[in-house]
């Protein structure tokens, strides 16, 4: 499992059988909270089935989407390394398998070794690249182009977005609107041929709009 994960791309099959050893592997239901914003930090966690989404709550409830995960994704790498609270709450979209690997472990493979360290620099600058994009479609443009810019972010590299289903309250949460704006986006979308709705998934079918 671990050599398909990007963050461990650079460690060796030897010690990526005796890191599974000690790694722990989990079955959780759809809609089960696997951590909460502000909880201490002990593991971290890979996704190896299913899909797992990253969100904040505001103090009145709002709720905002920040990624979706899947297989071969992992969260909690923050907490481990400045060994503060979480900064984000994670819950299951669908039934999950998550393998954990503990806080020690996880600080004995840094020592151990550095390029597993140098990976993991470049894995959060790539974060931090991906949070900066996000925060400048939030800041610079309209629904429109935020709606089209959760759109192709959540679609694959044949332009499709699978189940399960992404509801326009869950792009709502993504893209700080409400559902009904974001209802009356997508009807647009589908009249103008930009999008299709398939049996199971949407594709993209033509550049989608920036600006209405």
């Amino acid at each position: 499992m671990l050599e398909n994960v990007s963050l461990f791309a650079a460690i060796p099959a030897h010690y990526l059988v005796q890191l599974e050893k000690l790694s722990v592997l989990r079955k959780y239901p759809k809609n089960t909270v696997l951590v909460t914003e502000g909880d201490e930090s002990t593991h971290l966690y890979i996704v190896r089935k299913g899909t797992a989404s990253a969100y904040l709550n505001n103090e009145d409830g709002r709720q905002v989407n920040l990624n979706y995960m899947h297989e071969g994704d992992y969260f909690g790498e923050l907490s481990l390394l400045d060994g503060k609270p979480r900064s984000a709450s994670v819950i299951t979209v669908t039934e999950c398998e998550i393998v954990l690997i503990s806080k020690t472990s996880f600080h004995e493979l840094l020592h151990v070794h550095p390029e597993f360290a140098m990976l993991m620099l470049t894995e959060l600058t790539r974060r931090i690249r991906e949070l900066t994009d996000s925060v400048k479609d939030m800041a610079l443009l309209d629904v429109y182009g935020r709606v089209s810019s959760a759109l192709e972010k959540l679609s694959d590299d044949k332009k499709r977005i699978h189940s399960p289903k992404i509801t326009h309250q869950d792009i709502a949460n993504m893209v700080g609107s409400s559902r009904e704006m974001v209802s009356r986006i997508m009807k647009q979308l589908l009249i103008g041929e930009y999008i299709e709705q398939c049996s199971g998934y949407i594709e993209i079918k033509k550049t989608l709009p920036r600006y209405w």
